[in-house]
């Protein structure tokens, strides 16, 4: 059986070597010496641009072009009625008002880089200033109901009669969580390189992408061409996290400058721009009310989340989702609020939704065990529902129970002090944290093909993004296991436009989506052999396989389809400075077959980091007066390094979840988030008796309890 094995990733010699080559990298070989484009933009948060003087800039060495909003040609604008967000036309200087700081106003093209960021410098822009909106405290109370989505997404959901089962509760707790907001950060900057073909009317895209068809799709719809006219590449993606998932400003400046000049250009991302050319995770208030009996069991629940969002484009984190699925209480409330800020847009950040809605839910699950002085691990098995609490349909594969239990046994749970604040390492304050996870698993219409040809080699195709996942190794792996062939005689090829259409990288459905549909496309390939006697014609044999979305798959109306997880974490506090460090970190999971035991353990163990990131770390910050993030870079807005994280594990719980595809298998990339910053703030309770509702948690925070 080669599904499942820890193979080495496939592509890691062209990585460790630098041959893997990524979008700002393609070079003469490829498509001739390119042009480098910078990007302007706008020092104010809200108004309008009255001038802008480019004489300057356009007379500095080396410059050929600075595009502004007087000289940039007409684009799209974008279709609502899209239903994916993605592909929908993303304009950049189409006008002369200014929506957030940072939006770019204008771009210079140059010779080298270094020449057009210097002319970036000489451009002059007069503006206008507005009263901008970007403090979310003073703007809370304006929230008003998003745009209703049907379906799993409502934006409400009501079970029963919640308020009277609460105000009639024998225990309640009514807590308030604040998240900041938060970036993705890939490694890889946004990028994006642009090749016009000779005639003009053709443009290949090297970007940075997680989707290609939607990239294709949402470039097509900016510039007004025909899709076919738009070639998308992307063999090698230095990481998403959700930021990737359409396109942003750099790709479209990147297109519009290729096609007016005739010529290559390439566009990239600072990374203090990405801080304000990127998408983020919203800022979130999170209300929690609780009500149980004292024996634990919960008899009402309620989870209401208010964020902010972008006046133009309106984007709702489901953060109050996770609480549909998790607990059984017969009365049951969720609710999503917006603010509108002049700030960027939000956008997807690993785990969005569950990561926040987590973050406060599994805390307050853990307020509740300790006003109960019951064990955390017990509370929840009480709460275990037998069906979807809110759906009313029965679970597919199920063993959030049995990670827990497996969880407290490898970890040592029993040690945990019962009290707080009782057990000391000399100067150390140690504590023990758990929280439980859950992630919808997710399922986008999805298409593969594979050939074979007379040298016997299998070659499969598709669009499908490998974003640092191990993609080319896992599909590697399933065409092997159903050909039963080595898996050195398989060649993946991934990510262009050409290929066969996925759903791409994201939402932890990428592996399964196309891994299921490869399957199915080598058990088509296998059969067309078979009735071709075994032989294979000069041509080769060519078969395609495919999948329907959720929404047209019956097992995800019959079924509540969810990965699962519980997170242990021991933490020291410093008892004089109130400074917290991880000692160690156990993820338990169920998360269907596993496709490759190597990669799967990595996806989770950096989720789990990401979980102590959102813990203890990570904050944007925003000023106020301009809706500028102060702290617009790595040196400021802090993300886990190597010493803030020891020991820690990854345990999957293997075995096929047969009811949500023929291969069982579901995503692994977010459920290592999802809960895992609880856990770090349980251990933190347990360790200071401090309970800490506005993350991060930073020693101030506990210093001043």
């Amino acid at each position: 059986m080669i599904i499942g094995q820890p193979i080495d990733r496939v592509d890691g010699p062209a990585k460790v070597s630098g041959q893997a080559t990524y979008a700002y990298e393609h070079w003469e070989k490829d498509v001739g010496q390119p042009l480098y484009g910078f990007i302007v933009g706008a020092t104010i948060g809200k108004g309008h641009i009255t001038s802008i003087d480019t004489t300057r800039a356009e007379r500095a060495a080396g410059v050929r072009m600075v595009m502004t909003h007087r000289n940039a040609p007409a684009q799209g604008t974008p279709d609502d009625s899209n239903p994916s967000p993605y592909a929908r036309a993303r304009p950049a200087l189409s006008g002369s008002e200014v929506h957030h700081f940072g939006e770019p106003v204008a771009l210079v093209v140059a010779t080298t880089f270094e020449q057009a960021r210097a002319a970036a410098n000489l451009v002059g822009v007069e503006y206008t200033f507005e009263q901008g909106r970007y403090d979310f405290a003073a703007h809370e109370e304006e929230a008003y109901a998003p745009k209703n989505v049907k379906g799993r997404w409502d934006t409400d959901t009501v079970v029963g009669d919640f308020d009277s089962a609460f105000d009639s509760a024998e225990v309640k707790l009514d807590l308030r969580y604040t998240t900041p907001y938060e970036f993705s950060q890939p490694m890889e900057p946004h990028a994006c390189l642009a090749v016009p073909s000779d005639e003009g009317d053709e443009l290949t895209i090297y970007v940075s992408t997680q989707v290609v068809d939607s990239a294709r799709t949402s470039i097509a719809s900016t510039l007004g061409i025909d899709r076919q006219r738009i070639h998308v590449v992307a063999p090698y993606v230095g990481g998403g996290f959700g930021s990737k998932l359409g396109i942003h400003s750099e790709t479209i400046l990147a297109a519009m400058a290729a096609r007016q000049l005739k010529q290559p250009v390439k566009v990239t991302m600072t990374r203090q721009q990405m801080f304000h050319l990127v998408g983020m995770r919203p800022t979130s208030v999170q209300h929690i009310r609780l009500g149980a009996g004292r024996d634990g069991r919960l008899v009402a629940i309620a989870h209401e989340v208010n964020m902010h969002t972008n006046p133009q484009r309106e984007y709702t984190e489901q953060t109050a989702t996770t609480t549909r699925a998790l607990y059984a209480a017969p009365n049951r409330l969720t609710r999503h609020r917006l603010t509108r800020l002049d700030l960027q847009r939000g956008e997807d950040v690993r785990a969005p939704g569950e990561a926040p809605g987590l973050l406060a839910v599994e805390s307050a699950m853990d307020e509740l065990a300790h006003a109960l002085r019951m064990d955390p691990i017990e509370l929840r098995i009480r709460n275990e529902p037998a069906r979807d609490p809110e759906r009313d349909v029965p679970f597919s594969h199920r063993r959030l129970v049995e990670c827990m239990r497996e969880g407290a046994r490898l970890f040592g749970w029993s040690r945990r002090p019962t009290a707080p604040a009782t057990l000391r390492d000399g100067q150390w304050l140690v504590g023990y944290g758990m929280a439980a996870a859950i992630r919808m698993h997710f399922q986008g219409k999805t298409k593969v093909r594979v050939r074979v040809g007379p040298d016997g080699i299998a070659v499969v195709q598709t669009d499908m993004t490998d974003i640092g996942t191990g993609t080319y190794t896992i599909l590697g792996q399933v065409a092997a296991d159903r050909l039963e062939v080595p898996v050195d005689r398989v060649r993946v090829e991934l990510a262009r436009s050409e290929f066969p259409v996925s759903q791409g990288s994201g939402g932890s459905y990428g592996a399964s989506n196309s891994s299921n549909a490869l399957a199915r496309a080598c058990d088509a390939l296998r059969e067309k052999l078979r009735k071709a006697g075994g032989r294979i014609p000069p041509q080769g044999l060519e078969a395609e396989g495919e999948i329907p979305g959720m929404a047209d798959d019956p097992s995800f109306k019959n079924y509540s389809i969810h990965t699962y997880g519980a997170h242990f974490a021991e933490v020291g506090v410093d008892a004089d400075t109130g400074e917290i460090r991880l000692r160690r970190m156990l993820g338990v999971f169920s998360v269907g077959r596993v496709l490759n035991a190597k990669t799967a353990r990595s996806q989770l163990i950096g989720g789990m980091t990401w979980g102590v990131g959102m813990a203890l770390h990570e904050e944007a910050v925003v000023d106020t007066r301009s809706g500028a993030f102060v702290n617009r870079d790595l040196a400021g807005y802090l993300v886990p390094v190597h010493a803030d994280i020891p020991e820690i594990d990854a345990v999957m719980l293997d075995g096929p979840d047969d009811r949500a595809n023929a291969l069982g298998a579901k995503g692994v990339g977010e459920i290592g988030n999802c809960g895992s910053g609880a856990a770090v703030a349980n251990a933190v309770f347990n360790a200071t008796g401090v309970r800490v509702r506005d993350f991060p948690i930073t020693l101030d925070k506990l210093l001043i309890r």
